[in-house]
């Protein structure tokens, strides 16, 4: 048996639901930590001794992965084999730094939505095939 914590780490790149998405966490029992978008792949191994990373969630911002000085990860954490989600900002960073290419929605969103669950696998299990969801993002570009 093992003494550490089983840990979701959310990655803050300032969105306003970073604290939110923790707090959620933490509410379905499982304990979570706000880290900083600098944190680097070694530290995260750093954290190991004490704390069971068992995901990571990219939080959302307001920066496009384009901008000049937009906050960035060390790429090395996608080679951890540690389980990511990206939300909005943090999906696009995902498709970037593995060469994707991020183009602007024909429309920003925002309210709630309805996704249909196709295959639940992984973290999907259990889940309705119908589930609400909030949206509050839309890729922004310097023209």
């Amino acid at each position: 048996m093992s003494d550490k914590i089983d840990t979701i780490l959310v990655v803050d790149f300032g969105g306003q639901y970073c604290h939110l998405i923790a707090r959620r966490v933490r509410e379905l029992n499982v304990y979570s930590e706000i880290v900083p978008s600098s944190i680097t792949a070694e530290e995260i191994r750093e954290i190991t001794p004490r704390l069971n990373v068992k995901g990571i969630i990219l939080s959302g911002g307001p920066y496009s992965v384009y901008e000049d000085g937009s906050p960035k990860i060390d790429p090395k954490i996608l080679d951890l084999g540690i389980p990511i989600l990206g939300l909005c900002y943090g999906h696009q960073l995902i498709a970037y730094l593995l060469g994707g290419e991020v183009k602007r929605g024909a429309r920003q969103e925002y309210g709630v939505a309805y996704v249909t669950i196709d295959k639940p696998i992984s973290i999907l299990k259990g889940l309705n095939r119908t589930e609400k969801v909030w949206m509050s993002h839309g890729a922004l570009f310097k023209n």
